[in-house]
């Protein structure tokens, strides 16, 4: 009998997605979350956004956007299709689908954070029903689908496999990526049962162009932990090899331009002034985390960890010397920060090696300023606070600044004019090839 409820409830949900029938519910409306719900929305389904910040579900269903890179019009095209956006949890209970995009962040002991996972799951387990998946797409230790959610979606009496269906498949998003999008770029997953699978396949399988099937939601989990510390590591490697080449005056940048014309063998990565975003400063850590759990020390892992976490000091040391072979001390001298998002043409400041530049320069007495064009206001942080507003990049503004640190390479930057007009800059991403007696690479 079992069985045959599996199979019904199964198909039914499988025949709802294929049929553009069932109704989506995205948990989490940020830079993971509101990608996914247009998507949907664009694929043809019902879309429900569910999120705890009323002012985000405010201005979604004005038809706004407050991600820089997603355009107004396409919130409202997605509201005219019938995207809604709530902070009713109950809602959930009208979904066939219900798709976990929260944060993973770390504690205060660099440990795993999953309380914005659980909260979320123990926020929707009254309204679970049979016949809905679960899928949940936050980056996490291998082993939080199947060892937490499945516990609390089977405490409401539901049978993962045959009344529920459980998939982990991680996100993939890069904002600012003008090649790939949400459709586009391959979604790996993981299913708790073959059913959940098979489930699993058909719903992702609506909306984005190829889905990848892994064994288990363990394996999904541990493909997104793979695919982030590949690039730490690699990029820890690079950080290490300019503090090298910067010893015996080589430019790293030079030497990687010419390393990336080998047809074979080679991937360029590129050095910086640290890790930035929501997922290679942290993932890390969960796979660290949870190696310990089976005596085991993840000993490329720690160490690039520990030679990208010093690159800000680094940078602030490459800086220092510079003033000082000016006559300058940082204390006092006015710094001017080119770029604060983590990354460039972005508006994201999740970790970003920017802001931890401005805090230790302020700690050492400088004055502080920032440009950006995408963060025209710092906003409110819960680690770090500046009253500071975005600087108008002008010959005047430029020159009145001792150094300007050049932190992320917007393409917005007009660096012909900073070259010009900059007494001083500290470059850490090899924006100037040419020697220029105004620039010392960092």
């Amino acid at each position: 009998m079992r069985d045959q409820h599996s199979s019904s409830h199964l198909a039914r949900l499988i025949a709802r997605i294929d049929t553009r029938h069932a109704v989506i519910a995205i948990i989490g409306l940020g830079y993971v979350g509101l990608p996914l719900s247009l998507r949907y929305a664009e694929a043809g389904f019902q879309v429900l956004g569910i999120d705890i910040d009323p002012h985000k579900v405010a201005k979604l269903n004005e038809g706004a956007s407050y991600i820089e890179h997603i355009p107004a019009n396409t919130i409202a095209t997605a509201r005219a299709s019938g995207f809604e956006a709530t902070t009713d949890f109950s809602r959930a209970s009208h979904a066939d689908a219900l798709i976990i995009c929260v944060p993973t962040p770390l504690n205060a002991y660099r440990e795993p954070d999953l309380s914005f996972v659980l909260a979320t799951a123990d926020a929707l387990v009254p309204h679970l029903r049979a016949g809905q998946i679960v899928s949940l797409e936050s980056t996490t230790y291998p082993g939080t689908t199947a060892e937490e959610l499945r516990p609390r979606l089977e405490s409401r009496g539901l049978s993962v496999g045959v009344d529920v269906f459980l998939v982990f498949s991680p996100e993939r998003e890069d904002p600012g990526n003008q090649h790939f999008d949400t459709r586009t770029i391959p979604k790996v997953c993981g299913g708790d049962t073959p059913a959940c699978l098979q489930a699993g396949m058909a719903l992702y399988g609506a909306a984005i162009d190829q889905v990848v099937p892994v064994s288990s939601t363990r394996a999904a989990e541990l493909t997104k932990l793979l695919e982030n510390i590949h690039r730490a590591v690699n990029i820890g490697l690079v950080n290490e090899m300019k503090i090298i080449a910067d010893k015996m005056n080589i430019d790293i940048h030079e030497v990687i331009r010419a390393a990336a014309t080998k047809p074979f063998g080679f991937t360029p990565y590129y050095p910086g002034p640290g890790l930035g975003g929501h997922c290679i400063p942290i993932d890390p850590f969960y796979l660290t985390w949870k190696a310990r759990q089976f005596g085991l020390h993840t000993r490329f892992i720690e160490l690039a960890g520990e030679i990208n976490s010093e690159m800000p000091h680094w940078v602030v040391g490459k800086l220092t010397d510079a003033l000082n072979e000016r006559s300058r001390s940082v204390k006092g001298a006015r710094v001017l920060v080119l770029g604060i998002a983590y990354k460039k043409n972005v508006e994201d400041m999740r970790e970003s090696p920017s802001v931890e530049l401005m805090e230790i320069l302020r700690a050492k007495g400088a004055i502080v300023a920032y440009s950006d064009p995408h963060v025209p206001v710092f906003p409110p942080m819960r680690e770090h606070r500046f009253e500071l507003s975005s600087v108008a990049l002008t010959a005047t503004s430029i020159s009145s600044f001792d150094v300007v640190l050049l932190a992320t390479s917007h393409s917005a930057f007009d660096y012909a004019l900073i070259a010009q007009h900059a007494h001083l800059i500290v470059d850490t991403r090899g924006v100037y090839l040419d020697r220029l007696s105004n620039v010392v690479k960092a």
